[in-house]
C-alpha cells in the first residue's frame, strides 16, 4: 500500500523542541495534556456503528473526567482500510492506545506478536466473569489470559423476511427445519419469485453455510470444526455441504458481484422472500425505509446463538494506559453497554445490562428478544466473523467457496478444500 505513517511520539519530540526554543519552560502542561489524551482506533465513521461510538464517548467523558478521547477512525472498506493503517503503525511502533477488533481467533495473530496486553485481572476486577455468559468467556481465554473486552455482541445465524412476498406464495409461518425451509423455497419459486433466497458474495455464503453446518452438527461439534476436536472430513459435514448447495440453488445468480446491502435490496423491492444476514440488518432495512420485515433464527439453530462481537484491547506500548484501562471500564459497564447497543442496534455483551424494561431503555422488539436468547442460547462463534478462525483462515474459507461457487459446484471438492484450509490451523485430518 506504500503507507508511510510518523509515529506520534517521534512528532511530539519534535514538536517539544520548538515549543522549548520558542516558549521556554512551559512545556510542562502541554505533556500533562497529551498524557491525557486516549486515542481510540475504529473505522467506525458513519451510520448506526458511528452513533453508538458516540454513545461510548459520552458515557466516557462522564466516567473518566480529565481524560481526552482522540477519535483515531479510518473509514471506508468495511474496516479493511483501518486494518491496513493499523498493521502499519504497530510495525513501526506507533500504537494507538486501544483498537477495535472482532472478539475471539481473529486477535490471535495480535497476541502472537505480544502487540496486546493480558486483561485478566480488570475482568476479575470488573467483574466480568459474573456478567458475560460462561461459553463467551472460554471463546475468549487464550492460555487462560483473556486480551479484549467486548462492547456487544450481534447475532449471525438469522433470517430476514419479506412478509407479503411469503404470504403471496402460500408461505405462512417460519420453517422449523431445513427441510421445511427448503419446501418453502420451492414454494416461491413456484409462485414466480426467481430467487426466493437473497445472497452476497464470500463471507456472506461463508455464514449461510456455517448456519446450515450448525445445524446438522449441533453447536459443540460445529464449533469444534476449528479446534480439530471435528473433522471437517465428517459425513455430516458432507451432508451439510450438500443442502448448501441446495440451497444456494435458490438464490439469485449474480450473487458473487453482490455486497450484502446490494443482496438485501432484492428483499426490500420483493425479489426474494429471505435472507440471512447478522442483526445489523435490522437497522440497515429500517434507515432503507424497510419496516415491514420479520425475522426467525435459522432452521435447526434454535438453541445456539451465533455470536461476533467488537471489542477493544490495551495496546502494548499504549502512549497512556490507565486512560484506556478507563474507556476499557466504561466499555464493559452496564452503562456503557447499554448506551452502545441502542445507537448501534446491537445487544450488550452483559446479561445484566437490562433493567427490568427492556424496551424503556430504548432497545427495540428484536434486541429484546436477542437478549433473551443471549441469557440462555448456546454461544457459537462464527468464522465468517473473526470469532472462531483468524483472518488467514477465513480468507481460505472465502477462497474455496468462491471458486465452488464461479465453477461447477462440485461438492466434494469444497469439502476437500475447507479440510485442506482446516489443516494450516489444526491438527485435525
Amino acid at each position: 500500500m506504500g503507507l508511510t505513517v510518523r509515529p506520534r511520539r517521534v512528532l511530539a519530540a519534535v514538536a517539544g523542541v520548538v515549543l522549548l526554543l520558542g516558549t521556554g519552560a512551559c512545556g510542562s502542561d502541554d505533556e500533562d495534556a497529551a498524557s491525557a489524551k486516549v486515542e481510540v482506533f475504529t473505522w467506525w465513521a458513519e451510520g448506526g456503528e458511528k452513533a453508538g461510538l458516540d454513545a461510548l464517548v459520552g458515557r466516557f467523558g462522564t466516567d473518566c473526567a480529565g481524560q481526552q478521547f482522540t477519535n483515531g477512525v479510518v473509514a471506508g472498506g468495511a474496516g479493511i482500510n483501518a486494518k491496513q493503517v493499523l498493521t502499519a503503525r504497530l510495525a513501526q511502533n506507533d500504537p494507538p492506545d486501544t483498537f477495535q477488533v472482532h472478539a475471539g481467533a481473529e486477535l490471535a495473530e495480535y497476541i502472537d506478536a505480544g502487540r496486546v496486553e493480558d486483561l485478566t485481572g480488570e475482568y476479575d476486577a470488573w467483574g466480568l466473569r459474573q456478567a458475560l455468559p460462561q461459553g463467551l468467556i472460554d471463546d475468549l481465554t487464550v492460555d487462560g489470559k483473556i486480551y479484549s473486552i467486548p462492547a456487544n455482541v450481534h447475532r449471525a445465524n438469522v433470517v430476514w423476511t419479506n412478509p407479503q412476498v411469503l404470504s403471496d406464495a402460500g408461505v405462512n409461518s417460519a420453517p422449523k427445519t431445513l427441510a421445511a425451509f427448503l419446501r418453502d423455497l420451492e414454494k416461491l419459486r413456484k409462485a414466480g419469485v426467481e430467487s426466493p433466497l437473497a445472497l452476497g458474495r464470500d463471507w456472506t455464503q461463508l455464514m449461510l453455510l456455517e448456519a446450515v453446518l450448525i445445524s446438522k452438527l449441533g453447536a459443540a461439534k460445529f464449533a469444534g470444526l476449528f479446534t480439530g476436536a471435528t473433522s471437517w472430513n465428517d459425513s455430516l459435514v458432507s451432508g451439510a455441504i450438500r443442502d448448501f448447495d441446495r440451497l444456494v440453488a435458490y438464490s439469485n445468480a449474480d450473487r458473487d458481484a453482490l455486497d450484502w446491502p446490494d443482496a438485501q435490496r432484492l428483499l426490500i423491492d420483493g425479489k426474494a422472500g429471505y435472507q440471512l444476514m447478522g442483526d445489523w440488518e435490522a437497522a440497515d432495512l429500517e434507515a432503507n425505509g424497510f419496516t415491514a420485515y420479520d425475522w426467525f433464527t435459522f432452521p435447526g439453530n434454535k438453541n445456539a446463538f451465533q455470536w461476533l462481537a467488537d471489542s477493544f484491547v490495551l495496546s502494548t506500548g499504549a502512549p497512556n494506559p490507565e486512560g484506556t484501562k478507563c474507556w476499557l471500564k466504561t466499555v464493559a459497564s452496564v452503562e456503557g453497554q447499554r448506551a452502545f447497543s441502542v445507537a448501534k442496534g446491537s445487544i450488550p455483551a452483559r446479561t445484566d445490562a437490562a433493567t427490568g424494561n427492556a424496551a424503556a431503555d430504548g432497545f427495540t422488539a428484536y434486541q429484546q428478544s436477542a437478549m433473551q436468547d443471549w441469557k440462555s442460547a448456546t454461544p457459537v462463534p462464527s468464522c465468517a466473523h473473526g470469532s472462531a478462525c483468524p483472518q488467514a483462515w477465513q480468507n481460505a474459507v472465502n477462497s474455496a467457496l468462491s471458486a465452488w461457487s464461479t465453477t461447477h459446484h462440485d461438492t466434494t471438492a469444497l469439502q476437500k478444500a475447507l479440510a485442506a484450509a482446516a489443516n494450516q490451523f489444526t491438527k485435525q485430518g
